[in-house]
Formats: structure tokens, sequence, C-alpha cells
């Protein structure tokens, strides 16, 4: 008996961060790439591609920079926290975690790109910067 309520609260306490990592941080937009299209020629927003150096390398959107996830507190003091900010990765997951660690430095004008790169038409894709 006792044995099956500590199975029970580890696994809802396991579900639970499972959730939290993987659903979106509150008041952060969530768009589509067909969504995101217009944004790309925008000077005034802050377009983030939050992917390891290697992949964003592979290819990228054009207009988007490098921040890998793991610099993205650091690059933070970089950036305006004023300014919209969209950000993308393979499948949607490491912009929702760079969404929220963004938001806890105080920026508030977030999106992320749903589904990110994975639901990118190729050939918008710029392979050669």
């Amino acid at each position: 008996m006792w044995f099956d309520v500590v199975t029970i609260v580890i696994t809802l306490l396991f579900v639970g961060f499972v959730f939290k990592k993987i659903l979106p941080a509150r008041g952060v937009e969530q768009i589509t790439v067909d969504e995101l299209r217009p944004f790309l020629k925008d000077e005034n927003i802050q377009l983030i591609d939050v992917r390891p150096a290697a992949k964003y390398h592979e290819f990228h959107v054009y207009g988007f920079k490098n921040i890998p996830l793991k610099e993205i507190r650091k690059a933070a003091k970089t950036l305006d926290k004023d300014k919209k900010t969209i950000l993308i990765c393979q499948t949607g997951a490491l912009g929702n975690e760079a969404s929220k660690r963004l938001k806890n430095r105080g920026f508030t004008h977030l999106a992320n790109v749903r589904g990110g790169l994975s639901t990118w038409d190729p050939a918008h894709i710029d392979r050669t910067k």
C-alpha cells in the first residue's frame, strides 16, 4: 500500500516536471511559420535561433541571429528587453525554454515559433549565410 502511494506521487511529480519543461511560458506568444514571415524584414524585431551553432551553420532562416540556448542568459544582457523577440529552434521546445529564461530576465514581448524549423518550407531556408 505504502509503495503504491510513493509510486503515484513520484509519477505525478515526474509528469509535472515534464509538462513544465515542454509547455510554453505564460504570456509568450506561440506563432506559426506563416505568422513569422511578415516579421522577417522588420528591423525592430530581434530574431534569435537558439539551436547549437553547428546546427545553425548547417541551415538557418535569414535574419535570425544564433544565440544557443546555453548562452541565452548571458546574451540577454546585450538584447533589448523592450523589443519584440522571436525565438526559433528545430521543434519549438528549445525556443520555449529560451523564452522562459528571457521572461525571467524581464523580457515582455516574446514569441516562439511553434514547431520550429521542422515546419519551415525548405525553399525559404538560407543555406549560404
